[in-house]
Parts: structure tokens; sequence; C-alpha cells
């Protein structure tokens, strides 16, 4: 990837990353938590990611940005300030998951399924069914979420996402990988930990 030289406000000079497609991002939900932050960044022209582990900063520049991909489950804080990116000629799209687990409580700290569908009806018509793609993601099984019942929540969730989106996207759970997704399937009381760490 490119780098350039950026000048910061203490007028120390660092080499950043300059990438042409920003994803913003899959680490976090920045349209949900941290829109306004974005915009922020976006109009001083830079943001630094300060690694976890060895507390080391990246620094990221927006000067040969071109495109932002957007990953969310709620984009609502976002859309008033979209226009800031299509002043500067910054093009974007949405990948939004947009899941049908309230009843079992697997997403706790997201708007219901009737109000995301609000979201996403409100996204698509401001920018464009081929600029948002819907994700269900992941796909979870469980004794009571058969593949049938599995199915018809997609259903009926795509019979009112008609007509807003072109595209279907979908994963099945890596619980292997994640420690974090394994404790929280733990908490939901519909797995032990025995279930998920011998789930494939």
């Amino acid at each position: 990837m490119q780098k350039e030289k950026l000048k910061l406000p203490d007028g120390r000079t660092v080499d950043a990353l300059a990438p042409v497609i920003v994803s913003a991002s899959r680490s976090t939900d920045i349209p949900a938590f941290y829109a306004k932050w974005f915009i922020e960044r976006l109009k001083a022209g830079y943001v630094v990611w300060v690694n976890p582990f060895n507390r080391q900063p990246s620094y990221v520049t927006f000067k040969n940005c071109r495109v932002v991909v957007f990953w969310t489950k709620n984009p609502k804080p976002l859309l008033p300030l979209l226009d800031e990116l299509d002043k500067r000629g910054i093009g974007y799209y949405f990948q939004f998951t947009l899941n049908d687990y309230d009843s079992e409580g697997f997403e706790p700290n997201v708007p219901s399924v009737d109000k995301r569908v609000e979201t996403f009806k409100a996204l698509s018509e401001k920018i464009g069914a081929d600029r948002v793609i819907w994700r269900f993601d992941p796909l979870i099984i469980t004794p009571e979420i058969t593949p049938k019942v599995l199915l018809h929540k997609i259903s009926v969730v795509s019979k009112k996402l008609y007509g807003l989106t072109h595209k279907l996207v979908f994963s099945f759970i890596d619980v292997d990988a994640y420690r974090k997704v394994q404790n929280n399937l733990v908490r939901t009381g519909l797995f032990t930990k025995d279930n998920v760490l011998s789930a494939e």
C-alpha cells in the first residue's frame, strides 16, 4: 500500500498509509457509534489507529481515498452526515448487516428488526439500492433455530427489503476463531461452553 508523509498539528512528520479504498470498519461499528468522529477525522485528513497489543500508533491519510466501505448494523447516525463525503467526491457503499435474532437476544445492542428495516429503506432511497448490500451474518443454527426456522427468518426480512437492495451476503459463524463470540453465545443461555467449543 502506498505511503505518504503526513504533517501533524504538533509539527511532526510521520509516515501514513494512503489507501484508495478505506474499510470503515470490520472491527467496530463506526456508522453506529462513531459517525461524527469519522466525519471530523475526514475533515482533518487523517486518522490514527493505536495497536491494542503494543500501543504503537499507525496513521492513515485520506489523501488518496476514493471509496469508503462502511460495515454496520445501524447506519442511522451517519445518514445526515453523508453529504460531507459527497462534497469531497468520495464514493461509498454500505455492508448493512440486518439479522433477525431479536427473540433470541443475540444482538442486544442493536435496534429492532423493524427499526433497522426503516433505516435500510431510508439509506437505500438516499443513495440507491446498488450501494446497500444486505448481510444476514452470521447464520446461526440452534435446537430452536432449525434450518427451516432460519430460512423463514431470512425470507421474512427479504420481503421487507424487496427493491431496496440487489445483493444478499451471508456467512456461517466462526466460533473457534473468536473467544468473544464464544463467551457471547454462552451468555445467551442457549449454549454451554462444551457446545460452543465442539461446534463446527
